[in-house]
């Protein structure tokens, strides 16, 4: 690439990708840092549930276990929200592979999310607007990460390392501004106005990706039934291996979305946040671990640039055992916090700083090197799929998450946070456990 092709050595494409996704993650972190409090506050009240178009229909499938309260089925519904929202990328990888192309598909995709949100400022729309949303993000999320990972030489892990955490970075300014945008927006003008935000942010990001289309790659699709399947043996292998690594970061996934759904709830009650200036909206938090990723980011990149000049940079495997025991760390924090309330009963706000800025340097670790790996590693017949199939990870995750946090209203908070975090620390120890049999399966014929 010559340097009118590239910017601070990385290609002009990544930050056409890096602006689309923090405007599409401005509209999706927006959204759920207004979700969960949404739903317990106003949507599952008397006057409101009644107007949810099949609402007492998915209540009555999920008090399988017996009646529950408007906090569990929130946390199951957000559960389930945010884990098909992660799901539906592989979807979306096969249509990409196979169908349209990727180009064509995220556009598809953003249109989609953007009617999804534009739904959310109805209450009878509710559950249609929540299809709409992981249809859209299905079509959309896989395939922009594909793309990131096509700018590259197979050979450069280092730099695609640096330029998937660029890319993160653009995705943590959107979730930064985007929770303290719709958040303020819905504290001065309602719920619904803070949803209708996130629709025209979104309608935003679908302009700046078209705009950047001659920067960006074709991918080819696979059309043939012969090569679908024509991996080699090596390929085969290292094929299953990313698959072993998407499966070994399901349970930092579950610790982690945790403080977007129940941890604003846990704030909500228990935090002390009044200021000089008035009290501080809960749902503001959802921006801090965003902003604790984005001041990690520089660092963090300098640091694995100077380590690789010695040979000394952490593998990718031990990275994401080393991300998945900060995160625990970090959510271990809200336990201390729950153990020392003030004199008045609440907890000091700075538990909650320190965790959710904890979390946010914690995910630098694990996720764009997870989707780092992914790219570089995955065999070209099937490189949208694994990508979208990266995204089980979190689909498992969320899911789960959304079922341990619908326990959280009967249990003291430090014994919830503490299972929270366990679940993040046993899952850097797996990692660590499996870190050797798995650089054995990802060697590629080069190495």
């Amino acid at each position: 690439m010559t340097s009118r092709e590239t910017i601070g050595g990385h290609p002009r494409g990544l930050y056409y990708l890096a602006f689309t996704e923090l405007w599409e993650r401005f509209s999706y972190y927006g959204m759920t840092a207004l979700l969960t409090l949404y739903m317990v506050k106003q949507l599952l009240l008397p006057g409101h549930a009644e107007n949810v178009l099949w609402l007492d229909a998915l209540r009555q499938l999920f008090e399988f276990r017996g009646p529950m309260s408007n906090l569990a089925f929130a946390s199951l519904i957000y559960g389930w929200y945010g884990g098909l929202v992660y799901f539906t990328p592989i979807l979306g990888g096969l249509i990409a592979d196979r169908l349209l192309g990727a180009k064509r598909t995220v556009v598809i995709g953003a249109l989609l999310m953007a009617a999804g949100h534009l739904a959310m400022s109805f209450d009878a729309s509710f559950l249609i607007a929540l299809l709409l949303l992981i249809l859209g993000s299905g079509c959309l999320k896989g395939n922009i990460s594909a793309q990131v990972g096509t700018l590259y030489p197979q050979a450069a892990a280092s730099l695609r390392d640096r330029g998937f955490t660029i890319f993160s970075t653009g995705i943590n300014i959107g979730s930064v501004i985007g929770p303290l945008a719709t958040v303020t927006v819905a504290e001065i003008y309602g719920w619904h106005a803070g949803f209708a935000l996130a629709a025209g942010l979104m309608l935003l990001a679908l302009a700046i990706y078209l705009a950047g289309q001659r920067h960006l790659p074709e991918q080819p699709m696979v059309r043939s039934t012969s090569e679908k399947v024509a991996l080699t043996p090596d390929e085969r292998r290292r094929t299953r291996g990313l698959i072993a690594i998407i499966l070994l970061v399901v349970p930092v996934n579950v610790a982690y979305p945790m403080i977007w759904s129940i941890g604003i709830v846990w704030i909500d009650q228990h935090v002390r946040l009044t200021t000089a200036f008035g009290a501080v909206p809960a749902g503001w938090f959802n921006a801090l671990d965003s902003f604790g990723s984005i001041i990690a980011a520089a660092p963090l990149v300098a640091l694995w640039a100077a380590q690789a000049t010695r040979n000394a940079e952490p593998a990718s495997i031990t990275k994401l055992a080393i991300g998945s025991l900060l995160m625990g760390l970090s959510i271990l924090l809200l336990t201390a916090g729950s153990m020392l309330p003030d004199s008045g009963g609440k907890v000091s706000v700075w538990w909650a700083i320190a965790a959710y800025l904890g979390a946010g340097l914690a995910f630098m670790w694990f996720w764009p090197v997870t989707l780092s790996t992914v790219s570089a590693l995955a065999p070209r017949q099937v490189r949208s799929t694994l990508m979208g199939g990266s995204f089980i990870a979190l689909f498992l995750g969320t899911v789960i998450m959304g079922w341990v946090g619908s326990f959280y209203d009967q249990m003291e908070p430090a014994t919830f946070w503490t299972v929270d975090a366990s679940i993040a620390i046993a899952g850097a120890a797996l990692i660590m456990l499996a870190r050797r049999p798995l650089e054995r399966m990802l060697r590629t014929p080069s190495d």
